[in-house]
């Protein structure tokens, strides 16, 4: 069984057993929440202004009449709402995303918004390959690991949830799945990445309780979002619980900056090592400490900053209206932004030391037994 081949085929054996999972996964039956039968979005070109709504202020009251080209070569006279979330200012030649609705042999197409596909597509491939060219078969690698990473909420966390499995249950499975799957990626079966995913781990859970540890003092709970409306229709439909939603997003909101400086730190720590193999376990840890302090800061204050830039619409309207501070402090809108990068934070602090430990450790510790993944990869022994 020691014969790479067997290896070989007993990984492609488990992956095949893993897909099948997934499939059976994904096997759901989604509630229609909305009725959609007949109603198609489909692209379309502006040959014509029919009717405009243009005054003579400059501003525009009412909708555009529009004719335009659909992408079945039909022609079709559509109405342009005059909105800031939907619809568009239409003029010949304009590609737009067209909502046609047919109830028997009535049809109507009515302006969706402007065709943006091909930018937002064009932007997201410049992004991988900026990631590639610059990080070379690492930023290979991160690509991949992203795209897995996005595949997991599609075909994994999202089906939980439809499955009847708690939110943050879910969100705990898919993070661990999620980071095992990236730091294998990056940094195969080394010492190293079994370091930074253990940090990373143990960061990530330190963030999720510091939320509910706040939103049990604070009396917080998922149901003061925004949007719990929304959500509360989706619960009674499909029996979610749709409360532990917010304490699921602060799991993956902290994942990445969790995971940054877990790897640095073990991947300082493992330098060193290399290059002074006489060193401590004790020295070890405080020069991983001390890396860690360097980075800790500004980690920590990018994923605040990330949370306030997210919600900074409604900071500028608080602002603007002056409100008082005890009003402020008591806002279920202010106070869930506080216990998102405040928790980040936490999980961004502690996994220092977690990391530092565990790369101290696994280094200066005797030789350990190989794992499953190490026997399954002889060839990244290394640390």
């Amino acid at each position: 069984m020691n014969h790479p081949f067997f290896k070989r085929l007993l990984l492609v054996f488990v992956a095949l057993i893993f897909v099948a999972f997934l499939v059976r996964l994904n096997d759901v039956e989604k509630p229609q929440l909305v009725n959609t039968q007949g109603r198609t979005f489909e692209r379309a070109v502006v040959t014509e202004i029919v009717r405009d709504n243009l005054q003579e202020n400059g501003s525009r009251i009412g909708d555009q009449i529009v004719r335009l080209t659909l992408a079945d070569g039909t022609e079709a006279e559509a109405n342009c709402p005059n909105g800031l979330l939907f619809g568009t200012t239409c003029e010949p030649g304009m590609r737009v995303i067209v909502m046609r609705s047919r109830a028997g042999e009535l049809a109507s197409c009515t302006v969706y918004s402007y065709d943006r596909s091909w930018a937002v597509i064009g932007f997201v491939l410049f992004f991988f390959a900026l990631l590639a060219v610059v990080g070379g078969k690492k930023g290979v690698k991160s690509v991949v690991a992203l795209i897995l990473a996005f595949a997991s909420f599609l075909f994994f966390f999202f089906p939980l949830l439809l499955h009847g499995v708690a939110p943050v249950a879910a969100g705990v499975l898919t993070a661990c799945f999620v980071l095992a799957l990236t730091v294998w990626l990056i940094c195969g079966t080394t010492k190293k990445a079994l370091a930074a995913g253990l940090a990373s781990l143990g960061g990530v859970l330190a963030a999720g309780l510091a939320a509910e540890l706040f939103g049990q003092a604070a009396h917080l709970t998922g149901y003061n979002v925004t949007n719990i409306e929304s959500l509360i229709f989706v619960a009674q439909s499909t029996g979610m619980d749709v409360g532990g939603l917010l304490f699921s997003g602060i799991l993956f909101a902290s994942l990445g900056a969790v995971l940054d400086i877990a790897m640095d730190v073990s991947a300082a720590v493992t330098e060193l090592h290399a290059t002074s193999p006489d060193k401590t376990r004790a020295e070890l840890f405080a020069s991983g400490m001390r890396v860690g302090q360097d980075v800790m800061g500004t980690m920590a204050a990018t994923l605040i900053l990330a949370v306030f830039g997210g919600s900074l619409g409604a900071w500028v309207i608080d602002y603007v209206y002056d409100l008082p501070l005890l009003q402020l402090l008591n806002s279920n809108d202010l106070d869930i932004v506080l216990m998102q990068g405040l928790s980040g934070g936490i999980g961004v602090i502690l996994t220092v030391p977690l990391a530092a430990g565990a790369s101290a450790w696994l280094l200066t510790s005797p030789r350990i037994e190989k794992s499953c993944a190490q026997q399954l990869f002889p060839k990244s022994q290394h640390s």
